[in-house]
């Protein structure tokens, strides 16, 4: 049955194409804010890359393997940044993940629904903190407690790995892995459960069919179901850690060298930045070769998050599909 339009009623004025003048006005300014975000990335990378000109002029590619940093003979080099980037965002995945993905096997698997919404909301809300404020609960918490504790219980079970040899300082590698693994913890345990609750419910009840434990379901039905999104939680948290900056700064020691040693002072890309940006103002190529590293640091992470996304997007695709 038709209901006749009341009296007074507005109709919508329809464009030409069949669309309202609203829906075409929206579409266009959607469009224009996504484009937006592709020029601003775009005009980033630009200055970026001018203003590194000399140094990219100077010293080419071998700035990336060059380990000599000395302002006053303007000789730089990347590597050893480039070593404490990579060492201290490795120490935070292995450290890191594991304890997010129990903490998003507990919540979205195992844990009752009167503990689930409030433990959700505690691990999300680590992601609020500052980063100053983790590094300044590093410094008064971690560093002696690592310093005085931990760092001297591995070297004297472990000390024959040359990872846990030599003097151990208070600010270090391991202590800025550390901060780093705490850090990432809200973001790769937030992905993977999003990744666990969209595997459709027959692959947990088709495993426990077949006799399988609640363990053994989770383990075969859930995890290796969602491994893509797992991954690639695991990548949105290595490319957090690769660009952390002051908590980071606060905590690794700042020293400009390349040690095997995990208890040795180091420094990261984002640090080095920090530290350098305002004496190398008044210089040139000083100047060019700190912006070089912020470039290699923001394509770098720009090109993890983006397998990152890409690795998630391709699960919840497949999860989509199936049900």
């Amino acid at each position: 049955m038709a209901f006749p339009f009341r009296r007074g009623a507005r109709r919508a004025r329809l464009h030409p194409t069949g669309s309202s003048w609203g829906d075409t006005l929206f579409r266009a300014g959607s469009g224009a804010a996504g484009v937006a975000v592709l020029a601003l990335l775009g005009l980033i990378a630009i200055v970026l890359t001018v203003n590194a000109a000399p140094s990219l002029r100077t010293f080419g590619l071998g700035f990336l393997v060059s380990g000599e940093w000395n302002p006053v003979t303007n000789q730089f080099g990347a590597l050893p940044f480039i070593y404490g980037t990579l060492l201290t965002s490795a120490l935070a995945l292995l450290l890191g993940v594991p304890v997010s993905l129990g903490i998003a096997i507990f919540v979205s698997e195992l844990a009752p629904p009167s503990i689930r919404i409030p433990l959700t909301y505690v691990v999300e809300l680590l992601a609020a903190v500052p980063s100053v404020v983790y590094g300044l609960w590093g410094i008064y918490v971690l560093v002696p407690l690592l310093a005085g504790y931990v760092a001297p219980a591995l070297q004297g079970s472990l000390g024959f790995l040359p990872v846990f040899q030599g003097t151990i300082y208070g600010t270090n590698l391991f202590t800025a892995g550390v901060i780093l693994a705490i850090m990432i913890i809200p973001t790769v345990s937030a992905v993977t459960r999003d990744a666990l609750t969209a595997v459709p419910q027959n692959q947990r009840e088709a495993a426990l069919s077949l006799g399988a434990t609640r363990w053994e379901s989770i383990r075969i039905g859930v995890l290796s179901y969602a491994r893509s999104g797992i991954f690639g939680a695991v990548m949105l948290g290595l490319g957090r850690a690769f660009g952390e900056t002051m908590a980071v700064t606060m905590v690794i020691g700042n020293r400009n060298a390349i040690s095997v040693s995990w208890f040795a002072p180091a420094q990261t890309l984002s640090s080095l930045i920090a530290n350098n940006i305002r004496e190398a103002l008044g210089t040139d190529l000083y100047l060019g070769a700190v912006v070089e590293l912020g470039l290699v640091l923001m394509l770098v992470a720009l090109l993890i998050n983006v397998f990152a996304r890409l690795m998630v997007w391709r699960f919840l695709g497949t999860t989509e599909g199936l049900e």
